[in-house]
């Protein structure tokens, strides 16, 4: 063999050797699995920031602030089983002002909900973008009731979606299970690392993001001065817990994933368990809105949401979006994070200025729940208000009960 042949073998395995390298969990084994940004217009305002070495789903001791700065005891970091650091995302805007050592303290956490990331907070909240009419109305923008004139704003993806680290990158099955503690610690590094944060103003959200806003107060209560939680519960209820239960079991009941036990990244996104996917999200619309919003509905348009195995014309038309736009493992584990831990018993640690805003109809996350955590923080005040569009009438919450919202917010030095 002449010696130009064996260099050109070499280059070949060297190049077959590092394409194998590249191509695994550390960049993901398919990065075209899953987006990046659930509004891909908006990507450009994502910005990015890894974490080294951060335990996911160890155990909090709460009270102790030092002993879960990079996670909860007994957490796995992502190092540890080959891929890259944590990865957080988030979009900010607004204005930031700054103490004597150069630290923000006039910023607005938005933590996202259940299938969101910054973008889709952005696209909804901010000023002049199109979701803005759904929810009655910007939220944030320059004069806005949330003004960024005034306040540095802080759209946040969450771990395991999007932006952030999640199955999908590669592990699949093998990401550690992660809680909703490890939502808010994650960002908490992102805040206190990167971004410079020395105080937060106010901890909103809507649904997940609700229970982030509780979160953020329990697990770093001088770090966060005021919450406003919209939509959202503290504790694991059988209703939702039930809900999102039908629809694990919905995704799984998938042929794609039973035969491989969701380990299918070698195969095209076409032929994931797309059809479970489908049938997860169609159990979640089912109780979406009030079922008298729903009784008004010809069958032809609520014919949409219903999945089919086999549809014919528009049935489950709705639903392929959701099959092109997640992953089930991603869901999966985000389902299994709401089961992860109760925080109802820790409300009493919260000493943040509290307004929580509920829709009465929300057949999810029900009013008698906001009512309970209400009374176990000092001080809180609840709002509730009724919605044909029930738990999705969170998106407007705040524009619904305006008054209610600037009240709070001059109360806590925000107007």
């Amino acid at each position: 063999m002449r010696s130009s042949q064996r260099k050109q073998i070499w280059f070949v395995f060297i190049l077959f050797v590092l394409l194998t390298l590249i191509s695994g969990p550390a960049l993901g084994l398919d990065k075209e699995v899953t987006r990046l940004s659930a509004i891909p217009p908006l990507h450009e305002l994502k910005q990015f920031y890894h974490i080294p070495n951060f335990k996911i789903g160890g155990t909090y001791e709460f009270g102790n602030e030092a002993a879960y700065e990079f996670g909860g005891t007994g957490g796995v970091t992502l190092e540890s089983l080959g891929a890259e650091p944590l990865r957080v995302a988030w979009i900010a805007v607004g204005t930031p002002e700054r103490d004597a050592d150069g630290k923000i303290i006039n910023a607005v956490l938005m933590s996202s909900y259940y299938s969101a990331d910054a973008t889709l907070l952005y696209y909804f909240w901010y000023d002049g973008q199109k979701g803005n009419d759904f929810c009655a109305g910007p939220l944030v923008g320059p004069g806005k009731l949330i003004d960024t004139n005034k306040l540095y704003v802080v759209f946040l993806d969450a771990l395991g979606l999007w932006g952030a680290s999640k199955p999908s990158d590669g592990l699949g099955m093998k990401f550690p299970r992660y809680s909703n503690l490890d939502y808010v610690q994650a960002n908490y590094r992102l805040l206190k690392d990167h971004l410079g944060i020395g105080k937060v103003k106010l901890a909103t959200g809507a649904s997940m993001g609700a229970i982030q806003s509780y979160i953020w107060a329990i697990l770093h209560p001088d770090f966060v001065e005021a919450i406003m939680p919209v939509a959202g519960a503290s504790a694991m209820d059988p209703v939702p817990r039930w809900l999102f239960q039908l629809m694990s079991a919905a995704m799984k009941s998938d042929p794609v994933w039973q035969e491989t036990q969701g380990d299918y990244y070698h195969l095209p996104k076409e032929k994931h368990p797309n059809r479970g996917m489908m049938f997860g999200w169609s159990v979640l619309g089912h109780t979406g809105l009030t079922f008298d919003f729903r009784n008004k509905q010809p069958w032809d348009v609520v014919k949409k949401d219903v999945f089919y195995w086999q549809p014919e014309g528009e049935e489950g038309k709705n639903l392929l979006s959701k099959a092109n736009d997640y992953d089930v493992n991603d869901l999966l584990y985000r389902n299994m994070a709401g089961d992860a831990y109760d925080i109802n018993d820790q409300l009493q640690r919260i000493k943040a200025k509290t307004l929580i805003v509920q829709v009465k109809t929300d057949q999810w996350l029900r009013y008698a729940m906001a009512e309970e955590t209400a009374s176990k923080i000092a001080g809180a005040k609840l709002i509730g208000f009724d919605h044909p569009l029930a738990h999705y009438a969170a998106f407007r919450a705040l524009n619904v009960v305006k008054e209610d919202v600037a009240s709070f917010l001059k109360e806590i030095g925000i107007d």
